[in-house]
């Protein structure tokens, strides 16, 4: 996963420091994941595939297109406004829309809202 994570990051034209305060992490921490010396979060990944429309099967497997097709206008909306948020006002929203989901899910027996 180090070889896409350095790759996505070079197709986004980041840098290390960059590309890990968007995700809420120290510099450091995203060197010794693109070094291969520590490894991603569930949580990071989640993050890298919502913040960036990253492909999650690419990034864990290198399957498919780097990135996910165009979203609709809701979907780009959302992503603008997210990444304008901090990034501890991005882990508060995203443990928020989990939260909402797991609701929805117990309120609608597990059926997607497809509106």
């Amino acid at each position: 996963m180090k070889e896409r994570i350095i790759a996505l990051r070079k197709v986004l034209k980041m840098t290390q420091g960059e590309f890990a305060e968007r995700l809420g992490l120290r510099g450091t921490s995203l060197s010794m994941v693109e070094q291969g010396r520590n490894a991603l979060t569930e949580q990071n990944i989640k993050l890298i595939c919502m913040i960036f429309n990253v492909n999650e099967q690419w990034l864990r497997a290198g399957e498919g297109d780097m990135f996910n097709p165009a979203n609709t206008p809701y979907e780009t909306e959302f992503f603008e406004t997210y990444k304008g948020l901090l990034p501890e006002t991005q882990r508060a929203l995203l443990q928020f829309a989990k939260t909402l989901l797991e609701t929805q899910k117990k309120l609608t027996g597990g059926i997607p809202n497809t509106k």
